[in-house]
């Protein structure tokens, strides 16, 4: 039986003259992903995403924006023990230009909508991600 366990996290984007851009976070070689993880004692999911966004990626002058709030999941091997992550993701818009990574990641990029379509890894934060943006795009971001 897999342990269940919940984090979340948001898709963080900038308005650069006019164009929007999303910060992508690398953990493992070759994986690239948004600032995320698990929830801290009583928690929100919305105070979890503010912290780890501002933990991984340095970044505190930004705001989630209301209305999106989508998921994934997946299946992974830690400790001997199957884990059944859930994953909720939130879209932020960063006033900040710079970002400064943790320990956690080895890189950073801020992406325009092509780049990121492009490097981001896994299928679920993708779908999540073409969802948020075409959620931007109808909300006039």
């Amino acid at each position: 039986m897999a342990v269940e366990a919940t984090s979340a996290g948001a898709i963080l984007f900038r308005d650069t003259r006019g164009h929007r851009e999303y910060l992508l976070l690398k953990s493992r070689p070759g994986d690239w992903e948004f600032p995320k993880g698990g929830i801290e004692g009583e928690e929100e999911l919305q105070q979890t995403a503010i912290r780890e966004v501002s933990e991984e990626a340095g970044i505190t002058d930004f705001r989630l924006i209301d209305g999106f709030r989508e998921e994934y999941d997946y299946v992974f091997e830690a400790g001997g023990k199957t884990i059944h992550k859930t994953v909720h993701l939130f879209i932020a818009e960063s006033q900040e230009a710079s970002a400064e990574l943790s320990t956690e990641h080895h890189d950073h990029q801020w992406r325009d909508y092509e780049q990121a379509v492009n490097t981001i890894t896994q299928d679920g934060p993708r779908e999540v991600f073409l969802d948020a943006h075409r959620f931007l795009d109808e909300n006039g971001y």
